[in-house]
């Protein structure tokens, strides 16, 4: 049976839009675990509703935590950690990583075995340091196919052990933000030293350290001579009473880039002044690239002409924008360089490959490198473009569609994982309602 595919809409005038994203998933995801872990009650306002997110709820119910919706609101009622009758469950992580990674480690607060397993692209991502970070603590895992992934049972026993763990975080910085959420319910305090070769996507961690200051936990980072990441955690209290999640900045990226792609302006509402979101690099980076951007009150516009500049940039910090700006570089009007990246190839695909596959179909020349990918622009022609389960490879192929005719994006609906309506929004953005652009 063919995969359906999407006619991403072409746009014949310049984009003027105001736009208003969902809250940000991985905001929302740290929230849930610590409401989760919380001494009391506690309330999200404006929390993601997608299916990442559902997916973190549903793992977190089946572990006796209880959740009540209302007026764009969540009340979280945290576990009985420790507390309860021993109760075998499973948890079906699907393709989110903060699921995998994050829930994991509050297993063995619950009194009884928890078997996770996931979608089958899930049983491909790397586990290796949540598995050992988890027996160094002294907590018994057993795994049930390939070493080092899904599926694999943690054997909870109430309680969780602090101490020191020594964990490459290469591969994702979600490897050490998981510990840190879940170190304040440890016996005692939990330090992470981080051993590998390089640390990508650090603002997440300074993201994960932001929200534990504001749940009262008290945690330390400190980076010795050579390098060395350490972070410390007390245990203690964790105190969230309301909290206001903030619009998804990386969710933004997409269409930010329809201005610099039209020569339009899109403002995004309620942009925050100061933020630990990667997604706030898009001021800098679509700057570079021929934007115009600029605050007004609590929005943010950006503006294009039309042209695009290449861009020969680290995205080290800031993987999860690659698939956006790479869009924008296959359009752009010289090459680009995307560096520092390696850590892409165990996303929810291995996305410098799966990049360097697509854009090299709609005409670009591209080179891959094991941590970088070359785009040079070419003539471009319209494909149908594969999205390997990737909702971010799906925006992409929508921003290349803006331009050029004949895009069809397979299996759009991947974007549900971190944006309900994309397909929507993106029709509202260019103010169309073409049956031929919304045609599946």
């Amino acid at each position: 049976m063919p995969e359906l595919s999407w006619a991403a809409p072409r746009a014949d005038a310049p984009v003027d839009a105001f736009v208003r994203v969902p809250g940000s998933k991985s905001l929302t995801a740290r929230w849930l675990v610590l409401a989760a872990l919380a001494s009391s009650r506690s309330v999200l306002r404006a929390p993601l509703s997608s299916r990442d997110t559902r997916i973190m709820r549903d793992a977190l119910e089946r572990l006796d935590v209880r959740f009540q919706e209302s007026h764009g609101s969540l009340q979280v009622e945290p576990g009985p950690w420790g507390t309860g009758s021993r109760r075998d469950v499973e948890v079906h992580t699907g393709l989110a990583g903060t699921v995998m990674r994050f829930v994991p480690v509050i297993a063995p607060l619950h009194d009884g075995d928890v078997r996770f397993t996931g979608d089958a692209s899930a049983l491909r991502r790397p586990m290796g340091p949540v598995i050992a970070a988890l027996r160094a603590l002294g907590v018994e895992v057993t795994e049930h196919g390939e070493p080092d992934r899904l599926p694999l049972t943690v054997h909870g026993r109430g309680h969780l052990p602090g101490g020191v763990v020594e964990i490459d975080a290469s591969a994702s910085s979600q490897f050490v933000s998981n510990l840190l959420l879940v170190a304040a319910r440890a016996s005692e305090p939990l330090t992470v030293r981080h051993v590998g070769s390089t640390l990508p996507s650090l603002p997440h961690i300074e993201m994960t350290l932001a929200v534990l200051e504001q749940a009262g936990v008290a945690a330390t980072h400190e980076v010795a001579g050579d390098g060395t990441h350490t972070w410390t955690v007390t245990p203690g209290p964790i105190e969230l009473g309301e909290v206001l999640v903030e619009p998804d900045l990386s969710n933004a990226g997409p269409f930010l880039a329809a201005a610099l792609v039209t020569g339009g302006t899109v403002s995004i509402a309620d942009w925050p002044e100061h933020t630990t979101q990667p997604g706030d690099a898009y001021r800098e980076l679509l700057t570079r690239m021929g934007g115009t951007v600029e605050r007004e009150g609590t929005d943010l516009a950006v503006t294009g002409t039309g042209a695009i500049a290449g861009i020969d940039v680290d995205l080290s910090a800031v993987g999860e924008l690659t698939p956006t700006i790479a869009a924008l570089a296959t359009l752009a009007e010289g090459p680009s360089h995307l560096r520092g990246i390696g850590h892409l190839r165990g996303h929810e695909t291995d996305r410098i490959h799966a990049l360097a596959t697509e854009l090299a179909k709609v005409g670009a020349r591209t080179v891959e490198h094991e941590d970088s990918l070359e785009i040079h622009p070419g003539p471009l022609t319209g494909c149908t473009f594969a999205t390997y389960e990737d909702h971010r490879m799906a925006t992409a192929g929508a921003i290349i569609g803006l331009r050029v005719p004949g895009i069809r994006v397979v299996d759009v609906e991947t974007t549900r994982k971190t944006l309900p309506d994309f397909v929507g929004m993106w029709l509202s953005t260019l103010h169309t309602d073409s049956p031929a652009a919304s045609r599946w």
